[in-house]
């Protein structure tokens, strides 16, 4: 039996930083620096602190986010070895469950519906590893934790962190390939 993956959407899949500076520079004419947002909640890392709420709630924003770098195929490479799940927390914005499942039929036609959860509340989530941007989401998991880096996690060291999809595939990498 393979060895499973939870993987996050916004801000492993798909790059939301980029996305919200682009459309913060679009809206506003300003071109915010991503060392302005180290450390903070992503809304508290533009000046006005509504911004990234408005765009959330914006019909278009989810199905419009670029694709994380090298994201495309590394989850094709781990697919050949690991049961692999997109897991998003997609409940709290009304437009955005379609706008993530035409997101993910673009970008990734390769995963089946069945391995595609969206939930409000992932400790429900029982997989062998969890690669997410959010502690809120690996501090309850029971399995492994890989953080994927963002702006607003990059002081916190509790869990083993990756800063991209090169990073992650080199983990895997040295992990025991399952029977």
């Amino acid at each position: 039996m393979k060895k499973t993956i939870a993987i996050d959407m916004d801000g492993v899949l798909a790059d939301t930083e980029t996305h919200f500076i682009n459309w913060y520079e679009r809206d506003y004419g300003v071109k915010v620096n991503r060392k302005d947002m180290l450390g903070v909640l992503e809304s508290e890392g533009f000046p006005d602190k509504t911004a990234v709420k408005r765009f959330v709630y914006t019909p278009g924003f989810f199905r419009t986010i670029p694709v994380m770098p090298g994201a495309i195929e590394a989850v094709k490479e781990l697919m050949e070895t690991y049961d692999v799940y997109v897991v998003s927390a997609a409940m709290e914005f009304p437009q955005c469950l379609s706008e993530k499942q035409e997101w993910l039929q673009e970008y990734f036609p390769f995963i089946s519906w069945e391995n595609i959860v969206f939930c409000g509340d992932k400790s429900i989530i029982n997989t062998d590893y969890m690669i997410d941007d959010h502690c809120k989401n690996l501090d309850y998991f029971k399995g492994k934790t890989i953080m994927f880096t963002a702006a607003h996690n990059v002081y916190k060291t509790h869990h083993q962190r990756v800063d991209n999809w090169n990073d992650v595939m080199d983990l895997f990498e040295k992990e025991e390939v399952p029977a």
